[in-house]
């Protein structure tokens, strides 16, 4: 969800109300495609890198991203999605991690969807933590194959992500599900996040249709 601060400063706005219309956009964008049956909605909320940020700005987006689970939780749970929060939990805030393990204790068997939030993640992060977790219980090198890294990873059990959409006009992945995404089809838009539109949505869903999926093959 690329391009909030360069929205804002097209709009002659603060750096922080680009974040806020970003957080309202998402949570178009999350209905919109629940309408169309996608079942696995992942969204990088938070990078590791976003730390790096001024003071300022990382407070707001972290208030804004508890904001979100304690006030959002009881619609998404009344509709049956279920919450996931993939990265570093334990380096955020304590109030942040407490709205996070409430809101994944109360969806945990909903059905209808998933909505996956990477908050405090990075990709290259994610493949040295399961490293370190297989590091735990592997009794010899033998032991750590593709399959074992899969279950060692923060989106264990999931599948591997059809397509990743990024706004802004960068077109590079930054991390994000780097393990998960090597054979997803990946579209980039010019539009800064606060722009994307139902139509943006479905452009990128037919355009993923035309595709044809190889896989090295």
């Amino acid at each position: 969800m690329d391009g909030n601060r360069r929205w804002a400063r097209r709009h002659g706005l603060p750096t922080l109300e680009g974040h806020r219309r970003g957080y309202y956009k998402f949570k178009k964008v999350g209905e919109w495609c629940l309408d169309r049956g996608i079942e696995i909605l992942t969204v990088y909320a938070f990078s590791t890198e976003n730390w790096n940020r001024s003071k300022k700005e990382v407070n707001y987006l972290l208030r804004l991203l508890s904001l979100a689970l304690n006030t959002e939780i009881d619609d998404l749970h009344r509709k049956n999605i279920r919450v996931s929060v993939i990265g570093r939990v334990h380096e955020l805030p304590k109030r942040l991690q407490q709205h996070i393990a409430a809101a994944m204790k109360l969806t945990n068997h909903n059905t209808r969807g998933t909505l996956q939030l990477a908050i405090n993640y990075g990709g290259r992060v994610e493949i040295v933590d399961a490293m370190k977790k297989i590091y735990r219980t592997a009794k010899s090198a033998a032991q750590i194959t593709e399959k074992s890294i899969s279950e060692a990873l923060y989106t264990a059990h999931q599948p591997d992500p059809d397509m990743i959409i990024r706004t802004s006009g960068e077109q590079r992945t930054s991390g994000f599900l780097a393990w998960e995404g090597v054979y997803s089809e990946l579209y980039f838009l010019k539009k800064n996040w606060p722009d994307f539109t139902e139509k943006d949505l479905d452009e990128a869903l037919a355009e993923f249709a035309r595709r044809q999926r190889r896989f090295g093959k």
